[in-house]
């Protein structure tokens, strides 16, 4: 039987956040769990062998409370003619870089083979991004003993969530860090977060957990005010001794050079915000083709880290990014959510 989402949660009202692509690992989750948090998982980006391997390290750091994070498959780019253009403009930033630009492949991030995983070694919960799972699937981790949670950013999509069977709902309000995790694809009725929460209690009753901008003790106190169960927190971590940032994005966010944050699709072909370099300004009007874009411009990306030019590196940050510190995680849970 599946245990209520507040019992989950533990000690302290904070969720790591599922950050994609190296920052949330085993070590990062372990701490914060350890810290009284509950860490997610991603499994975006990573095949289900690589989550396999993922899983067993967390198991063997003695982590038993914590969740992991499924990419719910796209389809395929609607508008090629749009795409091909957008890959055109990027080729001089590759050639100054000496690599050519990825294929402009879609897949579905291993989703039928994660489920399988997942469903024969359940965690205690599981989330979604980028949609709503099938009512059918919700069942099969229910029936497995997992709590289901699904990322929303309007109420139409929470209205969507609770109808497929979600126990809860992650609220990401405007200012949250890398990508958007609803159903749609652009900024239209997105809101803050704190609006965001508001708009939610009045079509569901559903445990929320709120992102977007949580970066204070503060900030967290006037969510869960605002409704909100428990803060879903990235950026805070981002420069946790733990973490798996890299070191370009790593002095990205601690050297000032870029103030402030931007949505765009530059990078991946989807809304993400990061900090606003010269291609995350350049391309945020990108066509909404992911994971198309985001196979094309690997390569680049992988270039530029490896030469510390972040002027075309995707550094996902929210816009509470500059009250990130370097310390311990668990020293960043006690900031977030002081004990008593």
């Amino acid at each position: 039987m599946r245990r209520d989402l507040r019992e989950l949660l533990g000690p302290r009202p904070l969720v790591l956040a599922p950050m994609a692509g190296g920052p949330t690992g085993a070590a990062l989750v372990a701490a914060v769990a350890e810290a009284g948090g509950l860490g997610l998982l991603p499994a975006g980006y990573r095949s289900a062998a690589q989550l396999a391997a993922d899983l067993e390290e967390l198991r063997a750091r003695g982590v038993s409370r914590f969740g992991v994070n499924l990419f719910v498959p796209q389809g395929p780019c609607p508008d090629r003619q749009a795409l091909d253009a957008y890959l055109d403009a990027l080729r001089p930033e590759a050639e100054r870089l000496g690599v050519e630009l990825g294929e402009p492949r879609h897949d579905d991030d291993d989703w039928e083979a994660k489920l399988a995983l997942l469903l024969a070694e359940p965690p205690p919960l599981v989330s979604f991004v980028f949609g709503c799972p099938p009512a059918e699937v919700v069942d099969a981790f229910h029936q497995a003993g997992c709590l289901v949670v699904v990322t929303v950013t309007r109420p139409d999509e929470a209205r969507e969530a609770v109808a497929a069977g979600a126990d809860g709902l992650c609220a990401q309000g405007l200012e949250a860090g890398g990508h958007r995790g609803g159903t749609r694809d652009d900024l239209d009725g997105q809101l803050p977060l704190l609006d965001l929460l508001g708009a939610l209690r009045g079509v569901t009753d559903r445990p929320l957990l709120a992102a977007g901008g949580l970066g204070s003790a503060a900030a967290i106190q006037r969510a869960q005010r605002a409704g909100a169960l428990a803060c879903q927190c990235g950026t805070a971590f981002l420069l946790a001794d733990e973490a798996g940032t890299s070191d370009a994005h790593r002095q990205a966010l601690q050297t000032g050079r870029f103030p402030t944050t931007v949505l765009t699709r530059a990078f991946t072909g989807r809304f993400a915000r990061g900090l606003a370099n010269r291609l995350a300004l350049a391309g945020r009007d990108a066509p909404g083709c992911y994971p198309e874009i985001h196979h094309a411009t690997r390569p680049l990306r992988q270039a530029a880290a490896a030469r510390g030019d972040l002027e075309v590196l995707h550094l996902w940050a929210g816009t509470a990014f500059p009250l990130a510190e370097a310390r311990p995680a668990g020293e960043i849970v006690e900031r977030l959510c002081p004990a008593g």
